[in-house]
């Protein structure tokens, strides 16, 4: 069985796809330490000043920020270390993220996530009929919920359409490398691209966006 027909399965998990990627080294980058929130909300002002601003937008590409408060800390771990490794081509996430150790993203992980969203039972097993095809094959590893099935697969649910819309571009365009995602997103057109979008961005409960009205002089009082 291939890693796609295991994702479209329902059956993939995170073991599985290290052995089929044949890599340690993607194996251990999703694996990080456990994360001191304390400490990441001590050295995250920086990120702050983009993420704790609600409908802060990015320059250019103009889209929206994403919303971190609920996201599974393990894939934001995953995420920085994708932006530090150059997998995922932004200039400012990765110079931020060439500044932290793996300990540091950890912790600042920790602090932005917060609570992460549990998968909800009344969701967890809608109908496919619920789900717009575009987006059928998705719920194997974001859920029918949006709520990523294991650590190091993002939520989905209520993040802002526009970001979602353009992180789907690029995986697509090759700016984010990812074998798993890049297989998925082959076939999709930039409507289904909407689509997709527009359905896990609509969901509830939501990825938030918690404002921190400190600074660097403030953090530690």
């Amino acid at each position: 069985m291939t890693m796609l027909r295991w994702v479209r399965s329902g059956v993939v998990s995170l073991a599985l796809i290290c052995t089929a990627l044949g890599s340690a080294a993607a194996c251990a980058q999703t694996a990080a330490p456990a994360g001191n929130a304390a400490h990441g909300k001590a050295i995250s002002y920086t990120c702050l000043g983009c993420h704790g601003i609600k409908g802060y937008r990015n320059a250019y590409p103009n889209y929206s920020v994403p919303k971190l408060e609920g996201q599974h800390p393990e894939y934001i771990v995953a995420a920085l270390q994708a932006y530090r490794s150059g997998d995922r081509s932004q200039m400012t996430m990765h110079s931020q993220a060439s500044s932290l150790s793996d300990q540091d993203m950890a912790d600042i992980a920790a602090f932005f996530a917060g609570t992460p969203l549990q998968a909800h039972p009344a969701t967890a097993g809608a109908s496919a009929s619920t789900v717009p095809a575009a987006a059928a094959v998705c719920v194997a590893c974001h859920g029918t919920d949006g709520v990523g099935i294991v650590a190091q697969y993002p939520t989905l649910s209520g993040q802002h359409q526009d970001y979602l819309a353009r992180a789907l571009a690029d995986y697509k365009s090759g700016a984010r490398k990812n074998l798993v995602m890049a297989g998925m997103v082959t076939t999709l057109k930039d409507a289904d691209i909407e689509v997709v979008a527009a359905y896990y961005a609509g969901l509830k409960p939501s990825l938030e966006t918690l404002e921190r009205p400190y600074t660097i002089l403030s953090v530690g009082r």
